[in-house]
């Protein structure tokens, strides 16, 4: 089963460019606060699915417009063309550790945060035991988290949004940070969930996490599809790289 589908998606971006402008011009842009600007592609015409069990890798250099992508599958970001299809709850683990409130506790961090990745009361209570012992902050239950390191953090919202049921995750750039003990079982959660019939898309620079765990990967390359396919793009990729 299609859990989601796009069909030639693109995104663009008014950004700001540098022109060759006389004195008065240049005047002119300062004091009316405008500059030239010109149309950015982020995404263009990008098609493929991703079926329920599937665990797809989107690699490519910064600025290929990886994030872009998430942002427009989790509806983030509005598209400008083209069709997007989705099948089921989409959890985006897009930033999603910097929800947490600094001046407030792990423990009401878990209760706010698993309210706004969908989770009912009842059921942060019933799971809170089993989110504490995952992210391994056993100790920290009445820590403010401006204290917590930016790999402490990171373990907690991994570990709030694992814990919600969903029938897509995605994930940008969530194993940058932390322990590699951590990161593997993260990974391994992925999977187990994945055999269960949850589709999961990633965004990461990890290539042998990429190579171990997606059975798709997908190569962008300046906002278009470069190749989609399995561990050989990542081997293509990774002597171009």
């Amino acid at each position: 089963m299609e859990r989601i589908i796009l069909d030639n998606v693109s995104k663009k971006f008014w950004i700001g460019v540098k022109k060759n402008q006389n004195s008065l011009q240049q005047i002119i842009s300062l004091i009316s606060g405008r500059e030239p600007k010109k149309n950015f592609f982020a995404l263009k015409e990008v098609s493929f699915s991703v079926h329920e069990k599937e665990i797809v890798g989107i690699i490519g250099k910064n600025g290929s417009g990886k994030s872009t992508l998430m942002r427009i599958i989790s509806r983030i970001y509005k598209k400008d063309s083209g069709k997007i299809f989705s099948r089921g709850k989409i959890l985006p683990m897009i930033g999603l550790y910097l929800a947490l409130k600094p001046r407030l506790t792990m423990k009401d961090n878990i209760f706010l945060t698993g309210l706004l990745v969908g989770m009912s009361r009842n059921e942060i209570k019933m799971k809170y035991k089993s989110i504490v012992e995952y992210a391994g902050l056993g100790n920290f239950e009445d820590t403010k988290i401006y204290q917590f390191s930016e790999g402490m953090k990171q373990r907690l919202a991994f570990s709030i949004a694992i814990h919600t049921d969903s029938d897509i995750y995605l994930l940008d750039e969530v194993f940058e940070v932390g322990d590699e003990d951590f990161k593997k079982k993260s990974a391994e959660t992925l999977r187990k969930k994945a055999e269960k019939g949850v589709s999961i898309i990633f965004v990461t620079h990890d290539l042998e996490m990429i190579k171990k765990y997606c059975n798709k990967v997908i190569w962008l390359e300046k906002g278009k599809i470069k190749k989609i396919g399995g561990k050989e793009v990542v081997e293509e990729y990774g002597k171009e790289s």
